[in-house]
């Protein structure tokens, strides 16, 4: 089975990931595979044709500031970067997934509902907080302000609406509460490995 985990920014959804991953499922996480994609040479040379060569270092490397300062303020930029990313990032996930000897596999990305990707999951899992909580998270995360959580919230579609689209939901409210963390975890693992 192929589970989708997702969640708002400073749900914590990689950190219910990892709980999930100590209970030996595997995890795909799609930020960091598509890092990864990022300096394959083929999508260098299709960023660099489209940007410039100045959104890479030296070294090969994606200046990320200077894309996300592109891809945020223009919808084209956006819609371009996934044209080249999401099809390969969705085969990777593909090819990884039937390697994979585990009841199911998760998908960890924060856009699922918002890139349409629903169809590609077996069920899917939201991991929800209140508002306050996830500012909270994401400011001392990457020591940004309030204003600029907010706009990147802004890119997501409400929280309430994942909720009402999942097949299970798992509240993180507070960092401190790993056993009731745990047993929500528990309980869609055993649902899930007996499917």
């Amino acid at each position: 089975m192929k589970v989708a985990i997702t969640g708002n920014i400073g749900s914590g959804k990689s950190y219910v990931s990892a709980l999930f991953k100590s209970l030996g499922i595997p995890v795909f996480d799609s930020d960091y595979a598509a890092k990864q994609l990022y300096i394959r040479p083929d999508v260098r040379q299709k960023m660099m044709g489209h940007f410039g060569e100045e959104m890479y270092d030296a070294e090969g490397q994606l200046d990320r500031k200077r894309m996300a300062s592109k891809v945020f303020s223009d919808p084209c930029a956006l819609g371009y970067v996934e044209s080249v990313l999401y099809p390969l990032l969705n085969a990777w996930f593909d090819q990884w997934a039937v390697q994979q000897e585990a009841p199911y596999v998760l998908y960890e990305s924060a856009l699922i509902f918002e890139k349409h990707l629903e169809s590609m999951f077996d069920a899917i899992i939201v991991v929800a907080a209140s508002e306050p909580v996830r500012i909270a998270r994401v400011m001392r995360r990457d020591g940004c302000t309030e204003e600029q959580v907010r706009a990147r919230m802004a890119y997501q579609l409400p929280q309430a609406e994942k909720v009402a689209r999942a097949d299970y939901v798992i509240v993180h409210e507070e960092d401190d509460e790993d056993e009731f963390l745990m047993q929500q975890v528990g309980d869609i693992h055993k649902k899930l490995s007996d499917y």
